[in-house]
């Protein structure tokens, strides 16, 4: 079964806790601390690969868990980390979050991304000794791994796309000029999900998607167009065939043009090539007179040729005029990442950004900040060494002092994060 979009939750591993231990030792009195730190949890990873053509493996799987970190141990023994979970799709494939953020872009052979980190693990009783704290009593907790609500989109990442409404030959078309095996039948919709097949030309290899037929509104999603026209969106050239025994070849080209206008990406912008195909029945003073309707509404926008797919009639002019496009793609390409390469990046710091901020909760008060919340997460509240130990931290980034200016009184509730209940007394 052919399926290019799927959901489903990744969770990273959680970082192991610290452990709180001291050495207890036939002859050794008071042993000092030796409680080893949490291991780290697993990444997720995910992996483009040509070996897959679909996304039908996670079809009904509804999440991906990576292991997590094991904890900390006494003698210094750290905790095993939680081992990378890498997760293997087409190549093609978007991954992105619940707020449309693309997480990664699949688009060669062996490709990795990270895209769930695992957890830190937390530090053991043995991390915090010093001179003045000989003997701490307490340990971090592991970082929670992300969690992601991921959608994996594949686009299928071809050369050339074939457009049309249903039943023009497209998959016709492609059988004869490729390597592709698509199901063809003298009806509409014989085509199903998307066709692949390589073209061989001049020493280059054109890779063609065949996609099913457009109708009218099949940007909005009526018949099958809106399910996969994602699929043309990284194609460098459309072949947008007509029927030559159509009645309204006019009308049949425009109703094509303005759903690839009207897709969410404007996919009428590509470069384009049109075909009027199925000359083989037709006398040649109808196919002139056809081509002629099909010139005017063209214009110049776009080159039209006129063959017969079955009958294999005109396709090496189609397959020259196609290998130009492409090689002329190609070119712009290479100049834009030259221009690239000589650009000059600035990277700036926004002035605007705080280390943390402080928001006044009816009496309370709330704080939040990236580090300060991952000092917070990783503070075991019921033990008051740990909660000791973050307030200092709060006390020497200044937290302390702001919250004074505030007028936080003693006993008041200090959250941190915007959701956590989590809180400490000031």
């Amino acid at each position: 079964m052919f399926v290019d979009k799927v959901s489903l939750e990744l969770k990273a591993g959680d970082g192991g806790n610290g452990a709180v231990s001291f050495r207890h030792e036939k002859f050794i009195d008071r042993g000092g601390p030796d409680g080893g730190n949490g291991g780290r949890g697993g990444d997720i990873i995910v992996v483009a690969s040509n070996s897959q053509n679909t996304l039908a493996k996670y079809r009904f799987q509804k999440e991906i868990v990576a292991p997590n970190g094991n904890p900390g141990s006494k003698r210094d023994r750290a905790g095993r980390s939680g081992l990378i979970t890498k997760v293997s799709l087409p190549v093609g494939t978007i991954v992105t979050d619940s707020k449309d953020r693309v997480l990664a872009d699949l688009t060669y052979e062996g490709q990795e991304v990270l895209v769930a980190t695992g957890g830190r693990g937390g530090f053991g009783n043995a991390h915090f000794k010093s001179s003045v704290r000989q003997s701490p009593r307490f340990a971090e907790k592991g970082d929670p791994g992300d969690e992601v609500d991921a959608t994996f989109e594949l686009k299928i990442i071809a050369d050339v796309g074939l457009v049309g409404l249903p039943n023009v030959g497209k998959s016709t078309l492609i059988s004869v000029v490729s390597n592709a095996k698509p199901e063809i039948a003298n009806y509409p919709f014989t085509t199903l999900i998307p066709n692949l097949g390589v073209v061989d030309i001049h020493e280059s290899s054109i890779l063609f998607a065949d996609i099913p037929g457009l109708i009218r509104g099949a940007s909005l999603g009526k018949g099958l167009g809106d399910e996969f026209l994602r699929h043309v969106e990284r194609t460098k050239v459309l072949i947008h065939l007509v029927d030559a025994n159509s009645d309204d070849i006019e009308s049949d080209y425009q109703t094509i043009r303005e759903e690839l206008s009207a897709y969410k990406v404007d996919l009428s912008a590509k470069p384009f090539i049109v075909v009027l195909n199925k000359i083989d029945g037709l006398a040649p003073e109808d196919i002139e007179k056809k081509l002629k309707v099909l010139k005017k509404v063209v214009g110049k926008s776009a080159k039209v040729i006129k063959i017969s797919a079955l009958g294999r009639i005109n396709l090496k002019p189609l397959l020259e005029e196609v290998y130009k496009r492409v090689q002329e793609d190609k070119l712009a390409e290479e100049e834009v990442v030259s221009e690239d390469k000589d650009a000059i990046f600035r990277i700036t710091l926004d002035e605007a950004d705080k280390p943390w901020e402080i928001e006044k909760v009816g009496k309370n008060f709330r704080v939040t900040g990236k580090k300060i919340e991952g000092f917070a997460r990783r503070t075991d509240f019921e033990n008051d060494e740990a909660v000791a130990r973050l307030k200092n931290i709060m006390r020497k980034i200044g937290i302390m002092h702001e919250l004074s200016r505030k007028d936080a009184q003693f006993g008041t509730k200090i959250f941190f994060g915007e959701k956590s209940e989590k809180y400490i007394e000031y």
